[in-house]
């Protein structure tokens, strides 16, 4: 039994998770240059680990990163399971933005 006819025997998992582009089961996909920024930003914060004026401005542009990548797959997320992921990756910019 294929992936899709698997998902299809689920209305609400096949609604979820099916690429509305191409028709396909789209659960993740490889990393765009914004998420390979971010990621890269995040390494170099736990390789500095500084409070000072470096460690914030490595903060502030892995949380702007995050933010961004977020706002994207929000608005152009090709599944309602990539926008959930996107609403939520928003909301905890957000919520780390007001510490």
């Amino acid at each position: 039994m294929s992936t899709s006819q698997t998902f299809a025997a689920s209305p609400i998992v096949d609604w979820c998770f099916r690429n509305r582009e191409t028709g396909e089961i789209t659960i993740g996909q490889p990393p765009n240059a914004l998420a390979k920024v971010a990621g890269a930003i995040w390494l170099a914060r736990l390789v500095w680990r500084g409070k000072g004026t470096v460690g914030q401005v490595l903060y502030v542009a892995e949380t702007g990163a995050l933010a961004m990548l977020g706002a994207d797959e929000l608005v152009r997320g090709v599944n309602p399971w990539r926008r959930f992921i996107g609403a939520t990756t928003l909301t905890l910019c957000v919520r780390r933005a007001l510490r």
